[in-house]
């Protein structure tokens, strides 16, 4: 993981999405932002990854539902592997955005403490239903990608 860190990218802003599991709505999130990042030519300033905050998931692919979402929608993405997140994560990114108020009660147990303000809902305000269990994929879907691109309207403004 920590192989990304370099001088050329030091300066980077460096996002982390985090759900329960890290195979549906973090890892689409992930995919999407790339997608947005790419098409705004801005690779080059952000590195992008998601994780979750439970374990059951770990080192799986994302849930073949959530891949026919990002498809249907033109989103390129690879194959991932589901991680937890860490707490060395806290010092390698700059902001770590949740998908719900579950996501912020788990995540305590791993980063106990948020004293840069790094941490945040990805929706202001609003959870981003799990489609895991609605198996609504396409509302998941526009919930991502409205925070998506509300967040990187933020992180290119705080340049």
């Amino acid at each position: 993981m920590l192989s990304w860190i370099s001088k050329e990218n030091v300066h980077m802003k460096k996002i982390l999405f985090v759900c329960h599991g890290n195979i549906c709505r973090s890892a689409m999130a992930e995919f999407i932002m790339k997608d947005l990042v790419k098409k705004e030519g801005m690779e080059d300033q952000f590195y992008i990854e998601s994780a979750a905050t439970s374990t059951e998931e770990i080192g799986n692919d994302i849930y073949p539902p959530a891949k026919q979402k990002l498809r249907e929608k033109g989103v390129p993405f690879t194959r991932h592997y589901a991680r937890q997140v860490t707490k060395k994560d806290y010092k390698l990114f700059d902001v770590i955005l949740l998908m719900d108020a579950n996501n912020q009660r788990n995540i305590k147990h791993i980063i106990p403490n948020n004293p840069d303000h790094k941490i945040h809902l990805l929706l202001d305000g609003k959870n981003i239903a799990d489609p895991w269990y609605t198996d609504d994929f396409e509302t998941a879907y526009q919930d991502i990608l409205k925070g998506c691109q509300t967040w990187l309207d933020r992180l290119v403004w705080e340049k």
